[in-house]
């Protein structure tokens, strides 16, 4: 019920008189910046992204112009790439690389209207002064990346019963990097198991982090990161050459082959930043536009096929829970 209510909000933002930059006759401007990379967003996300631009009345190409700047993976490039969408003076700034592209994008400009992703409080992060009324120039969808963490370790000892140590793959320049630790060793905790902690920022330390993950843990719990979507593939890969059972944070690792995921719907979250996109270029302020939550998508997903390989046994109690099922 509240979805519709911030999607009807923001819909009906695009029935006010267009005032500011929509006035403007030029083609108004969108600068997309993610972490990850055209390969990895594409296939499934952008569309997401227009079709929710298209449901707020704007077509790419025909009445507003996309500049894409993709970091492929690396933190290092965020500022650069959002300090030159800034100095564009682009009509607004989509942040659709999680937290750390928000940040970025917050940092870059005090004034061009900003949709993003939070991963963590956004209050807490500086981004909005309040959920519903953000007050600045930021607005978005927040994502349960850490809230999901707990159930993440839950669905893997249901897989590997047997198993007493887990491995949690975190990266320690992610903002909110403690607190999915925290959240990671109490989830743990509870239920008796052993937390080993592996690190990676880069592709060579994500190599060596799985390989230490298989021959000191019973399975592997992969943080939510941008960094780590950016490079879904060659973990899920890493993870079957190692035989690793790893629970996920997005559905897309489990589409590439990964084994089991849980937590946000990010095609979901594509589209609800679509429709905030146009109805801030028809008008709209993003200091009035509520921060959409997503606690009604968090969504469950399994792959049989590697479940197989992995010669592990799936119990009714997931399976009933899936809300995909990949044979």
């Amino acid at each position: 019920m509240r979805r519709r209510h911030l999607l009807a909000a923001a819909a009906g933002a695009l029935l006010a008189p267009r005032t500011g930059r929509a006035q403007q006759a030029r083609r108004p401007v969108v600068g997309f910046l993610s972490i990850s990379s055209a390969a990895a967003v594409g296939p499934s996300l952008l569309p997401a992204f227009h079709r929710g631009l298209g449901e707020a009345g704007y077509g790419e190409g025909r009445n507003v112009e996309i500049r894409y700047v993709w970091a492929d993976g690396s933190y290092d490039r965020l500022a650069a790439l959002a300090g030159e969408l800034a100095r564009q003076r682009v009509d607004v700034i989509v942040a659709a690389g999680g937290t750390i592209a928000a940040l970025a994008s917050k940092a870059a400009t005090p004034e061009i209207p900003i949709v993003g992703l939070a991963g963590d409080d956004p209050v807490r992060l500086g981004l909005v002064r309040s959920i519903n009324r953000p007050g600045d120039n930021f607005t978005g969808v927040v994502q349960l990346v850490v809230a999901s963490v707990g159930k993440r370790v839950e669905l893997l000892r249901e897989l590997v019963p047997d198993m007493s140590v887990v491995a949690f793959l975190d990266n320690p320049r992610r903002s909110n990097a403690s607190n999915q630790v925290r959240e990671m060793r109490e989830a743990a905790r509870a239920l008796g198991l052993e937390v080993a902690l592996i690190e990676a920022s880069d592709d060579d330390a994500l190599r060596s982090a799985l390989s230490a993950a298989r021959a000191g843990a019973g399975g592997l719990v992969i943080a939510g990161d941008p960094f780590f979507f950016a490079r879904h593939a060659l973990i899920v890969a890493l993870a079957a050459q190692h035989a690793l059972p790893t629970v996920y944070f997005f559905k897309e690792f489990v589409s590439a082959g990964g084994l089991i995921s849980y937590g946000s719907n990010l095609a979901d979250a594509f589209h609800r930043i679509g429709v905030y996109t146009g109805a801030i270029l028809a008008g709209a302020r993003p200091a009035e536009l509520p921060m959409a939550q997503q606690t009604d998508k968090l969504e469950l997903a399994v792959n049989l096929g590697t479940a197989r390989t992995l010669r592990l046994s799936v119990p009714v109690s997931i399976l009933i829970q899936a809300d995909t099922v990949i044979e």
